[in-house]
């Protein structure tokens, strides 16, 4: 390669890498594994140290990545957060540890010994005390301006508020989400229907960062601290002298310490962690060389982005060829169905692999899967096992390729994938896989508002195989209830009243419930009003459907879709034979006065609720907005109306009061 070629390649590699250090540090949010992020950053430093002239101070060989989020409070770090350079193999292990050695023997050190410790995956933070009192923690951010999250490290319960000594102190540390925890979270997103985290790390270094503490006190923050940042009051020679100082004080420091005296100590403990990795309950990307004598890392110093006196060894990925010997597909609790990869059973990173996730019909196109292909394996952050890719010249021609399934595996209802979405759904509304989902939703306050039918009842009814489905709530005897509770007789009555009234419910509840996809609360209204009765909804075509205003062809074809399906017709059936009302029960009106009249309410109103406004205005024909446009024809402004009315007013639009409202509707 020559030297216009180098430029090229190295201007090539500083965007991508620029790009890539963007997504993991500022967004959480990496597209490539941690091991190609190191590969492009490798061939970068190494193309710089051999073409010294093309280096520049924005290069991220030169500086630590991450910026400042904004919405928090900027930190600057007295003594700076600087990141590792990392090497990926034994004999640079070597070269590393005999060139500190024999710098140590010319300024005469006598401690030569080296600390091995777990570099632990997930982010950096800082913890500042005083007189022992937890008063301000951050993030490493760019290494020399971090982020205030202090009421955000108050949530983890592992960082201790108060030491054992009145002292003041600095501390780093790294925040993590342990194997076993980050297993439960993504399973429980993937039966929430949310994004899955890409791998354990993200999901700490996202929930760290929230803007709300709230959020990051839901989620299961763990922290081992392994460095003293600054202390007053005393001094210390070693940093194993450090450590145990630390653990004295109450923190919880990283349990992997290994105490080196020579190259052969080294390589051994890098050799052990890697060995047992697979048993750690946290995740780690790598091994951290450290010299222990803290007056020779002085001497030592360091460079512009990382200290000269520690260095990170990364493992490589384990990866093991397989063979992909069939697709299931698995139906969640909201009706997404996954196909699921069944492997020939094989060991990768200490546990042994029979299945993963293929997250999606376009995940198995990209990959180019077919059943019978060899493929290769790994585990994403030594948690998650993921397919790699096929080995292509292993094929046989006997492999056979994969479908989606367009009919539900489990219930037979009809399976459909929206345009611009990448999952598949059953549409089946009595689908045994998402039935608690289904029922949350139809007893909820916003559908047929069941009262005491919550979701521990609901469980508790489904485990005792009281119902079965959602006919089965209106079946429902005094007895049955009253068993869930001691002494239940006052719940059961209240429940059975509850679910007796819930049958005198208007129509747009009933279709609310039923959760047709995309048809909320405000599109089964307008519904209601436009067909008056069930039987006429269910038989209207998708044309007339997708002329109504606030309906479209997208909402029309999910109403269709539903309204065909047998179970729809055997659920309404039975629905009916229970008493429960099919009817609108809103008085019908000609007077449309507010069609095509958009209204947008803000502050505090006396004369009416914000619902009662809003089925004012939608059974005179308009519709109401949670925003303010160029669209909007009216706000209706209360007492201490914020930042709607001064973009209403920004924009011209009409703003009408309480009282003139009732003037528009015909009362005085």
């Amino acid at each position: 390669m020559n030297k216009k070629q180098a430029k090229e390649r190295i201007e090539y590699l500083r965007k991508t890498v620029e790009y890539h250090a963007k997504k993991y540090y500022d967004d959480d949010e990496p597209e490539i594994s941690d091991f190609e992020y190191d590969m492009l950053m490798l061939e970068l430093r190494n193309l710089e140290k051999e073409y010294p002239d093309l280096i520049v101070d924005t290069s991220m060989t030169q500086h630590v990545g991450g910026t400042v989020k904004e919405g928090f409070q900027k930190v600057e770090h007295k003594i700076p957060l600087l990141s590792m350079q990392d090497i990926f193999n034994i004999d640079e292990i070597i070269d590393y540890v005999e060139k500190i050695t024999e710098r140590a023997k010319k300024e005469n050190i006598e401690n030569k010994n080296f600390v091995v410790e777990t570099k632990i995956d997930g982010l950096t933070a800082s913890l500042e005390y005083k007189n022992g009192e937890f008063v301000r923690g951050s993030t490493r951010g760019n290494g020399l301006v971090g982020e205030d999250v202090t009421e955000n490290l108050k949530t983890i319960k592992s960082i201790p508020k108060k030491l054992n000594e009145n002292i003041d102190i600095e501390v780093r540390g790294e925040v993590f989400i342990s194997k076993k925890d980050f297993e439960k979270m993504n399973q429980e997103r993937e039966e929430n229907e949310e994004e899955l985290f890409a791998n354990a790390r993200n999901a700490a270094a996202g929930s760290l960062r929230q803007l709300d503490s709230k959020i990051t006190k839901t989620r299961p923050l763990d922290i081992y601290v392994y460095n003293v940042q600054e202390i007053n009051g005393k001094e210390f020679n070693s940093h194993y002298e450090e450590l145990l100082y630390l653990e004295k004080l109450g923190f919880n420091v990283n349990p992997v310490k290994i105490f080196c005296k020579t190259v052969e100590d080294v390589k051994n403990a890098i050799s052990k962690i890697g060995e047992d990795r697979e048993k750690l309950t946290f995740g780690i990307d790598g091994a951290v060389i450290k010299v222990d004598d803290l007056k020779f890392r002085e001497v030592l110093g360091t460079t512009a982005k990382s200290p000269r006196w520690q260095i990170a060894y990364k493992y490589p990925p384990e990866q093991k060829e397989t063979i992909l010997k069939d697709i299931i597909c698995q139906v969640g609790r909201t009706g997404v169905i996954t196909p699921m990869a069944i492997l020939e059973p094989v060991k990768v990173a200490g546990s042994t692999i029979s299945k993963t996730t293929l997250h999606n019909e376009d995940f198995i196109k990209e990959k180019g899967l077919k059943i019978g292909d060899t493929v290769v394996i790994q585990k994403a952050g030594d948690v998650i096992p993921e397919i790699v890719k096929v080995v292509e010249n292993k094929r046989t021609g006997n492999e056979i390729d994969f479908e989606m399934p367009r009919i539900c595996p489990v219930c037979g209802a009809v399976a459909v994938r929206e345009e611009g979405e990448a999952a598949v759904r059953c549409t089946g509304i009595e689908c045994s896989a998402k039935l608690f989902r289904n029922l949350v939703h139809f007893v909820s306050r916003e559908a047929m508002n069941i009262d005491g039918l919550g979701e521990n009842i609901i469980n508790e009814l489904l485990e005792r195989k009281l119902i079965n489905n959602i006919e089965d709530i209106y079946t429902l005897s005094f007895e049955d209830v009253a068993s869930l509770k001691k002494n239940g007789t006052k719940f059961a009555q209240n429940l059975i009243n509850s679910i007796n009234a819930s049958k005198q419910n208007d129509l747009y509840r009933l279709i609310t419930a039923f959760g047709i996809r995309h048809v909320g609360a405000k599109a089964s209204k307008v519904l209601a009003r436009k067909y008056r009765n069930m039987d006429n909804l269910a038989n209207a075509s998708f044309e007339e459907l997708s002329q109504i205003n606030d309906i479209g062809e997208v909402m029309a074809n999910s109403i269709r879709e539903f309204f065909t399906q047998e179970q729809t017709k055997e659920l309404i059936q039975k629905l009916k034979d229970a008493g429960v009302n099919m009817e609108c029960l809103e008085e019908q009106s000609d007077d449309n006065r507010f069609e095509g009249k958009t209204f947008v309410l803000t502050g505090s109103l006396e004369l009416f609720t914000r619902k009662e406004a809003e089925d004012i205005i939608e059974k005179f024909g308009g519709k109401t907005s949670g925003s303010v446009s160029k669209k909007t024809d009216y706000v209706l402004a209360g007492e201490d109306a914020g930042s709607k009315l001064t973009k209403a007013q920004s924009l011209g639009v009409t703003i009408i009061s309480e009282a003139e409202f009732k003037e528009m509707i015909g009362e005085k």
